[in-house]
This record gives structure tokens, C-alpha cells and sequence, in this order.
């Protein structure tokens, strides 16, 4: 990908993760046979709501605050979402795929069929649409949307990734594929997931909580997310994994790109090999519980005195490489704070930007997962819950060192030295055209502009997304260099940032929240 490609086709996307839901019985897993537990109470109340439109106003912030809510609202599983055993072997996961493939042609032959009987719609000649193809049809849609939610893993993982780019990377029927994959991860049935349970924490698993219900209320890409009860009291979260994803990382991803390969050509620009490889290394880390645990663990410390960001403790006793367990966090995902005042979503939004230069420019360390999901605004506190740490990375100062000149040559307005700078940090090797030199700059001073503006910047009102994406054919027809490893992530979630700005209107002050940090980190690396 360039450097600007992730920014420029998130701004235009969503980050979402489970945006719709639907009631669920209460099931619960104790000791000894399945019981189920009762509903209704507190757990009936849903974190996601149905429709664009709905999420935190004033008045459930008054409500809030006068009740102190001690109990998170119930969070519940898409509605699209299924129970589905997940094929747990390299062979049989293949079959997927080859299903898949044989069933798109198939599908692609009924649509000729279609359009060649009286009635049929034919397109003339040159009046078809870029990315228009035979394969995508609606019905080959659902093909493909039923094969990633079966198998999972790094397919799914992939397929909601390219659900937030723009349509200048895949046609706008592909988007179409992915985002509703986005919303539909199926479940695994009871007996899988037990199986996982023994496996990773023991055939005594069962002592070491009170209750843990069996449907999960998230499904994702590796794993789902169950709510149980610690045998003293305290509520938690427990992701378990879903078996065979790690080991199948790589035949995944290589799958899925043969299918795509069908409906689309990859612009050499993309780097697709070098990308690929980077992928399959956060997936890597992503599959990695103990790791995730650890990541967690060091945020919980570095933001210890952090008046607004909070990170669940970890239980130690329920982390495993597969399975994790977190205290149980509630509050609403950020795109559902629109209702809030102006100067509440401001507040929000300021302290998410100072969160991401913090993480780069002070802790060297980031959390680089933007899923709205990942970020649970909690009314009662007035405090941001952050989770899903498997994605976190660090950064050297070698690294940071060139990237803070290059947001300081933007926010300065000096393109040559942003040039300079871009050279320093290897996103260009000096022998470029001119026309890459100059569309590189253009997009660094466009996404550089919040940290450029003298006083508020209004996210909502500007063009970013439009402006960057004119510069996109140009960058991808002539890069001579894959871009540094660090930025695939560290641009993921700046542009997660970005958008969430957008998505509530924030009017801040970013010019002086960089310059401060700017003065802070070279006062430290001087020290």
C-alpha cells in the first residue's frame, strides 16, 4: 500500500465491528451440567442499537451520571450471525475455498444464461461499470459471504479490512461483499467451544468461574467473546479462539487472494507480497492471547493516571494462548456518541488524538486496531474503555525520530523538507518522478492540515477523503518502494482516529496539541 492509501480509503469508510443486534437468551455455563440462567435486569439493555441513527444523547448522559451505573449494558451478537462448527483443518478449510470457487463459476455462468434469455438485462458494449463483474453478481455475493463467516480467521480478517477502503482500490461490489461480512461473523457451537475451554485452561475449567453463558454476544475474525461470572462476583469477558485460525494464517490469506483474483487485478504499486507479509505477522500477533494479556497488561500501566482512558484488568487465572479473559467493560462504541453536544464529542475526541500522539511520540508503543468496537465511551465516567490489544506494536526512536519532522514539515508548510523527511524515513528512495514527489507531498500537507490550522479545526467540514483519493492512481502506478513495516499499522490507526473526528464533527485544536508534543518528545530523547 503507499503511504497515504489506508488513511485516505478509511476516512471514507467505518470501523464498526458489530454494529447491529439482536436479543439473546441468557445461557449460562456453571459447573456441572448446562443450566440456563435468567433474564432480563440490567443485561436486557443493548450496547449496539439498530439503525445509523441511534446511539448517546443528552439526556442518557444525565440519566447516567445521576445513576452511576455499576452494571454495563448487555452487548449482543449481529443478527446475521449464525452458529457454524469452523472447518479446523488445513484440507477442509481448503475445501471452502475450492467449494467457493467452483460455486462463483457456476453462479457466473447462471448469470450469462440470465442475460442471454428474452427478458434478460444486457449491458452494451463499454456502458459496463469499472469493477463491474459477472462473478459478482448478488447471488455469487452471498457465495462469498457465507465461506469467509464459515471458515473465519484471517480471511474474515482480510475481508473486513478491505470492507473500509475506498472504491478506487476494489470496485464498489466487492465493498459491498466485505462490509457485509463485517457485520455477520458466525459463532461456533457449544461443543467446540468447550472443547477449546479444556484444551487451553483444563477438564476442571469449569472451577475457576461461576457461570459463563454459552452464546457469545461478539463473534469476529479469530475468536468470540463470552460474559461469565468469577466465582467472587466480578464480572468479566472471556475471547476464546476459534480453532485451527492460527495455524492456517498463511493458506487463508492466499486463498481468499485467489478468489479475489478473479474480479481483480492488484496494482503493482500495492506491493501486494510485502504487504502480505506484514499481515500475516499482526495476524500472528493477533492469534497470540498471551501476548494480547501482556499488551494489555502494559497499557493498564501506562495509562494508570489517566483521568480518561481506562483498560480492564486482565484475569490471569483465564488467559491462555487461546483464551482470555478481561473484567467486563461497558459503554457505547464512538460512531453512537453523535446525539452528545458539540462540546462533549470535542472532549472525546481531543483526548483520542492525544491518546494516539501519546502512544507514538511518548510510549513508542501502540494499540493499532481502530474498530469503533475497540473504544467504549461510558457515560456514567465520562471515561473511554479501550480494548482489544492483540494488534499493539512498538516503534524505535529511529523510526519516530523522522516521522515527528515529517508531521512538523506539514504542519509547517514546508513542502521540500517534507520531502527531505519522507526520504530520511525510506518511504521514498530519491529516484522517483516528479509526479510521485509531488503527490507524495500533497497528500502528507492535506492529512497534515488539522496540525497546520491556527485554532479549532473542523473535521467535519473538510474534503480530506475526496482530495487524497485523486492522488491514489498516481502513487500506486509509480512507487518504487513498499512503504515502511511500521506504517501499514501505525496508518491504520491514525486514520481510524481521523475518521472517528469526523464521524462526530470534533472542532479541536490540533495545531497546539502537536506542538506540545513535538517540544515534549525531543525534550525527553535530549534528556
Amino acid at each position: 500500500m503507499t503511504m497515504w492509501l489506508e488513511v485516505g480509503g478509511l476516512l471514507r469508510g467505518t470501523c464498526g465491528r458489530w454494529g447491529r443486534t439482536t436479543g439473546l437468551p441468557c445461557g449460562a455455563l456453571g459447573p456441572g451440567p448446562l443450566c440456563w440462567g435468567p433474564c432480563g435486569g440490567p443485561w436486557t439493555q443493548k450496547l449496539h442499537q439498530d439503525g445509523p441513527g441511534r446511539g448517546l444523547g443528552e439526556e442518557d448522559i444525565r440519566k447516567a451520571r445521576e445513576a452511576r451505573i455499576r452494571k454495563a449494558p448487555r452487548p449482543q451478537l449481529s443478527d446475521r450471525s449464525r452458529e457454524r462448527k469452523v472447518p479446523t483443518s488445513r484440507v477442509s478449510r481448503l475445501a471452502n475455498f475450492g467449494g467457493l470457487a467452483v460455486s462463483l463459476g457456476l453462479g457466473a455462468l447462471a448469470e450469462v444464461v440470465k442475460k442471454s434469455l428474452p427478458g434478460g438485462r444486457v449491458q452494451s458494449e463499454g456502458g459496463s461499470r469499472p469493477g463491474s463483474s459477472l462473478f459478482l453478481s448478488e447471488a455469487n455475493a452471498e457465495r462469498i459471504v457465507q465461506t469467509l463467516c464459515t471458515v473465519r480467521g484471517a480471511a474474515l480478517k482480510v475481508g473486513q479490512m478491505l470492507s473500509i477502503q475506498d472504491n478506487s482500490f476494489i470496485s464498489p461490489q466487492l465493498q459491498r461483499i466485505f462490509e457485509r461480512v463485517r457485520q455477520s461473523a458466525d459463532f461456533m457451537p457449544r461443543w467446540q467451544m468447550l472443547r477449546v475451554l479444556e484444551e487451553e485452561l483444563g477438564r476442571e475449567w469449569q472451577a475457576k468461574v461461576a457461570s459463563l453463558e454459552e452464546v457469545p454476544f461478539a463473534a469476529a475474525s479469530i475468536g468470540q467473546v463470552h460474559q461469565g461470572v468469577l466465582r467472587d462476583g466480578t464480572e468479566v469477558a472471556v475471547k476464546i479462539q476459534y480453532p485451527g485460525v492460527a495455524q492456517s494464517i498463511q493458506s487463508d490469506i492466499q486463498n481468499l487472494l485467489a478468489v479475489l483474483k478473479m474480479s481483480v487485478a492488484l496494482p503493482e504499486g500495492l506491493f501486494a507480497e510485502q504487504s502480505l507479509q506484514v499481515l500475516q505477522r499482526e495476524l500472528a500477533w493477533e492469534c497470540d492471547y498471551r501476548r494480547e494479556a501482556a499488551c494489555a497488561q502494559n497499557f493498564r500501566q501506562l495509562l494508570a493516571d489517566d483521568p480518561f482512558f481506562r483498560v480492564p484488568a486482565i484475569i490471569q487465572e483465564l488467559c491462555t494462548t487461546r483464551v482470555l479473559g478481561m473484567e467486563l467493560a461497558g459503554g457505547v462504541p464512538l460512531d453512537q456518541c453523535q446525539g452528545l453536544s458539540q462540546d462533549i464529542r470535542n472532549q472525546i475526541c481531543f483526548q483520542l488524538l492525544r491518546l494516539c500522539l501519546r502512544e507514538l511520540f511518548e510510549f513508542r508503543f501502540m494499540q493499532t486496531d481502530p474498530n469503533w468496537a475497540n473504544f467504549l465511551y461510558d457515560a456514567s465516567s465520562h471515561q473511554v474503555i479501550l480494548l482489544d490489544f492483540g494488534s499493539s506494536r512498538a516503534f524505535g526512536t529511529e523510526f519516530t525520530d523522522h516521522y515527528i519532522e515529517v508531521v512538523m514539515a506539514a504542519a509547517n508548510g514546508d513542502r521540500d523538507r517534507v520531502l527531505q523527511k519522507s526520504r530520511d524515513l525510506k518511504f521514498l528512495t530519491g529516484f522517483e518522478t516528479k509526479a510521485f514527489s509531488d503527490a507524495h507531498v500533497e497528500a502528507v500537507m492535506i492529512l497534515g492540515e488539522p496540525f497546520a490550522t491556527q485554532g479549532p479545526y473542523d473535521f467535519g467540514a473538510g474534503d480530506t477523503a475526496r482530495r487524497v483519493q485523486g492522488l491514489i492512481p498516481v502513487l500506486l502506478q509509480h512507487r518504487l518502494r513498499p512503504p515502511p513495516e511500521e506504517t501499514y499499522a501505525l496508518h491504520r490507526k491514525l486514520a481510524g482516529a481521523f475518521l472517528a473526528c469526523a464521524r462526530l464533527h470534533a472542532h479541536i485544536a490540533c495545531r497546539d496539541l502537536f506542538q506540545d508534543t513535538y517540544h515534549r518528545y525531543w525534550a525527553s530523547r535530549q534528556a
